[in-house]
């Protein structure tokens, strides 16, 4: 179904604005029910133009930049952690295609690109279970292959259209990339998301049970278990998108925190704890910074695969530790729900888990720095 066409994408310069304006309306409801999914906000960022932005103006959409992208995701999470998340992997799903069309000028992303910007398609990320190494079965059929997956971490998958995902052909030892639609019969979302923190991400397995994709429909083959060009181009630009959700985190914590140190008495305890916690967030927010440069290089390499992951690692080290400062400079008022801090503490740990975490991280660093391949570090 193609949405009416009297809302316009917004312009980038735009997006940060809006995201501020939504993310005002989420944060009252954020600490209400948060096991349930955030439906109500994605309704409002479809309806803002949101889901659109990053697609290539030439194809319908507002043509935001990875750095735009990162301001306006960072801005939501100040308000909905959930929100920010599960709208993050969206988001880089539009934005690795849209590269590829922009840099690389790879038509066959164009249907795709211009499904989001004319009928504001959610796609869905199934990360945690297709990194380097797949998951799941591709068995060949007459026509096509048939999946049998259980997909972990899929956020926002109750309002998915198109889940954008891989399963391992064993035989040739492949791991094939391809689009499931979640209407499919084959398909269905497990209510398995009951966490520490992010709860309201709606970030559900995903079972695919038997759906056939045909041929055609495979866009890409890859050796299983070692890194290829297009998952350089994919740890390049999402993981600043995702991590800038982090920051925002972080720097929302930092806020509240600020706020109730001030009715606190200033001793030279309390001096120290927000200095270490304003320490910490700058150094989350300069390597956060240092992603995005890497981003604009337009060259997705193994170098700058090692680039965006010490800075994942220094982003999300340094969220954590100031959000630990921000509970601690808030004293016991910090416990209390009504403030918003422990939520905020919950949601940053989450932080830990994405790729790459710390030991793969420093392994591929180490041998970057020595010269040994990396092809298998993952």
């Amino acid at each position: 179904m193609t949405l009416s066409h009297n809302v316009h994408p917004l312009k980038p310069a735009d997006l940060a604005q809006t995201a501020e304006s939504l993310g005002q309306r989420f944060a009252a409801a954020a600490d209400q029910d948060e096991d349930r999914f955030v439906a109500e906000n994605f309704k409002a960022l479809k309806e803002a133009g949101l889901v659109q932005a990053g697609v290539p103006r030439e194809l319908g959409g507002g043509g935001a930049t990875v750095a735009e992208l990162a301001e306006m995701l960072r801005v939501l999470a100040h308000h909905c952690g959930s929100t920010a998340l599960a709208f993050s992997m969206h988001t880089h799903q539009v934005a690795i295609p849209a590269w590829r069309f922009t840099h690389q000028k790879v038509a066959a992303v164009e249907p795709l690109l211009k499904r989001v910007a004319n009928e504001r398609i959610i796609l869905l990320s199934s990360g945690g279970s297709d990194w380097i190494a797949g998951s799941g079965k591709a068995e060949k059929v007459e026509g096509g292959y048939r999946i049998t997956a259980r997909k972990i971490f899929t956020s926002a998958a109750p309002v998915g259209d198109l889940l954008m995902t891989s399963a391992v052909d064993q035989e040739r030892n492949e791991v094939l990339h391809f689009g499931v639609p979640m209407n499919s019969p084959n398909v269905k979302v497990l209510d398995t998301w009951r966490t520490l923190g992010m709860r309201g991400t709606g970030s559900h397995d995903v079972m695919i049970d038997g759906h056939v994709v045909p041929d055609a429909a495979i866009a890409v083959k890859r050796k299983a278990g070692e890194w290829h060009p297009l998952f350089q181009i994919i740890g390049t630009i999402a993981f600043p998108l995702v991590y800038s959700v982090y920051l925002g985190v972080a720097e929302s914590a930092r806020d509240i925190a600020v706020g109730l140190a001030k009715k606190r008495r200033p001793d030279g305890h309390v001096l120290a704890l927000v200095g270490q916690m304003d320490t910490a967030l700058r150094a989350a927010q300069l390597a956060r910074r240092s992603m995005l440069e890497v981003v604009a290089r337009n060259a997705p390499s193994a170098e700058t695969i090692n680039d965006v992951m010490i800075g994942r690692q220094l982003v999300g080290q340094n969220a954590i530790r100031a959000v630990e400062l921000a509970m601690e400079a808030a004293g016991g008022a910090g416990f209390y729900r009504a403030h918003g801090l422990e939520r905020r503490f919950r949601d940053i740990q989450a932080a830990r888990y994405h790729p790459l975490q710390s030991g793969p991280q420093a392994e591929y660093a180490g041998a970057m720095a020595l010269g040994l391949p990396t092809d298998k570090i993952f």
